[in-house]
Order: C-alpha cells, then structure tokens, then sequence
C-alpha cells in the first residue's frame, strides 16, 4: 500500500478485531456508571502503579515519551469528567461544566499539535523514541490544521444528557463535516509523528469512534473518542510490542508523498470547515463562544431531539 508496507491477511484480521473490540468496549463503558468507574478509574490506577512504569521505560520502547503520558491521562480525565456530566445531577447545567468537553477536547488536539511542531525540525529520516520518523513542512501543515480544528470547536453551550437509559453526552452542534476534518487531521498526525503505529492508533482507532457516531449513537462522537481513546492508549502502554515487534505490527511505507498527502488533506477540510463556519458566523450574526451555529440543519435536530422536553421546529 502507498501509506503502509505491504498488508497480509493477519494484519488485516489484526485491524479488524482491533476496530471491532475498540467498539464492543466502548459500548459497555457507556451504558452504565459502573462500567465506566471500573475502565476509567479504577484500571488505570492499577496498571499505573503495576505495570506502565516498566513497559514505558524498557529499551527501544515507543510509549514512554512526554506525549504518551500526556495523552493516556488527559483522555482519562476526559472519560471521567464526562461521566460527572452524565450522572452527577445538575452538572449538565452548570456553564462552566459544560465548556470541559470543549476544553480537553482543544487541550488533546493542542498536545498533538506541539508534538507536530517539534517533529518538525527532526529532518532526514532517523530514529526518535524507538522508530524511524521523518520531519519537514508536512508537520507545519498539518499543526496548521490542528489549530483550525480547535478554533472551529463550536456550540459547547447547547451540550446535554440523552432522555435514553445510557444517559450519553450528546453534542448537536459537532457534526459530521467537523467529525471527518478531526479525523483527516488526527490521522495525519499519527502518520507524521507516530508513524509505525498509524494502522491501528491511526485508521482503526478513528473508525472505532466514527462508526459510533454515525451508526450507533449519533451526537455522541466526543463521547465515543474519549472511551476508545482511553481504551487503545491503556492497551498500547501496557502492550507496546503489538505496534512495535509482534508479527501484528504495521510499518509506516516512509514515502515523503504520504506524508505530504495526508497532511494536505488535512490541512484543506480543517481550512474548509473554518471558511465555512466564518460566512454562517458573519451571516447569521452568532457568537462561537455563546450560540449553536447549526441549529437550522435537520443534522443538528436529529441529535436535539433526544433532549428531554424537546419540540420539533416548524418546517
């Protein structure tokens, strides 16, 4: 494959159970508190203490840079500030509560972005961190792109918990044009920066939250990224030969025209979805910071209409 040495059947049978365990666990975390407190807290603070300490630091491992650490925490406490939103009564109403999902979000996609910055200046392909990465103009763009999609972050304000059983946090305002631009960026971040893990921390890890948000529980993408997030980063720090060693792992081709590829991509949706969030902004007189900015798109009602005491507009 052009960004991939050659794929064989167990790979690919790999990425499959990868992608579809991702969704499994995902799906039992968010359907009740205590499932969510057993992965999301109680879990990590065994492996912290048991296990990470040694794979993080072995010779020639991959996960034990600042980022790694950073990440594996940050979308924790994401996970679990997101279930303080579901269960903890009133919390849903309270406005600073409701701009934390908008904030870890920007801080993960802001941790990324750094990492972009700094891979950028690494030159020639040589080792980093236990794999061969390549830095040049691609990292620029694509951090470029990363700060696009923070600022087009938008209408934290009408975030609510679902009149369903699972009680999930669904976002209207964070639709699919949004969803497929971070996915784009994410994606081409993992390419340039962890390049030898893009198979499965890269395309298997965005589809196993994606596929969630369009076929399963709309509105809920944030939701869903934290859960598999969390789950893929506890598994890699505690198994980082499956991406490193194991005969499942999957090396990146290296071709500076990948690079350059998923980086331009990524860099044109997040600059396309800025434009076009600009104009309904300027149009519609809204502010990014107090209104939703699509409240008129049948989309964005699908997702408010499990909203408890919710009434149709008139069309």
């Amino acid at each position: 494959m052009f960004l991939f040495e050659p794929l064989s059947s167990h790979h690919i049978i790999a990425g499959v159970a990868v992608l579809a365990a991702l969704i499994m666990l995902n799906e039992i975390s968010r359907r009740n508190l205590w499932a969510g407190i057993a992965c999301f807290i109680v879990l990590p603070l065994v492996l912290t203490f048991t296990v990470w300490q040694d794979t993080t630091s072995a010779e020639g491992s991959t996960v034990g840079t600042w980022f790694h650490w950073a990440k594996v925490y940050s979308c924790l406490a994401g996970c679990i500030g997101f279930m303080v939103l579901r269960y903890l009564k009133g919390a849903v109403n309270n406005k600073f509560m409701l701009f934390f999902p908008a904030l870890i979000l920007g801080v993960n996609i802001f941790e990324a972005v750094l990492r972009d910055f700094q891979v950028s200046s690494f030159g020639e392909l040589s080792l980093h961190d236990g794999m061969m990465i390549q830095g040049g103009a691609w990292n620029i763009f694509n951090g470029i792109a990363g700060i696009l999609n923070i600022v087009t972050i938008c209408g934290w304000v009408g975030i609510f918990i679902s009149k369903k059983k699972t009680k999930d946090m669904l976002w209207p305002d964070m639709l699919w044009f949004w969803i497929i631009a971070y996915d784009l960026w994410n994606f081409a971040y993992v390419y340039n920066c962890v390049p030898d893990h893009a198979f499965y921390a890269g395309a298997m890890l965005l589809l196993s939250c994606t596929i969630p948000a369009f076929f399963i529980q709309k509105g809920a993408w944030l939701q869903h990224r934290a859960h598999t997030l969390g789950f893929w980063m506890m598994f890699v720090m505690t198994f980082p030969s499956f991406v490193d060693t194991s005969s499942y792992a999957v090396k990146s081709s290296g071709s500076t025209d990948a690079l350059w590829l998923v980086s331009i991509l990524s860099f044109v949706a997040n600059l396309a979805v800025f434009i076009y969030q600009v104009k309904r902004i300027r149009n519609r007189k809204l502010s990014p910071t107090r209104d939703e900015l699509y409240t008129d798109l049948n989309a964005y009602h699908e997702v408010a209409a499990l909203k408890e005491g919710y009434v149709a507009p008139k069309r």
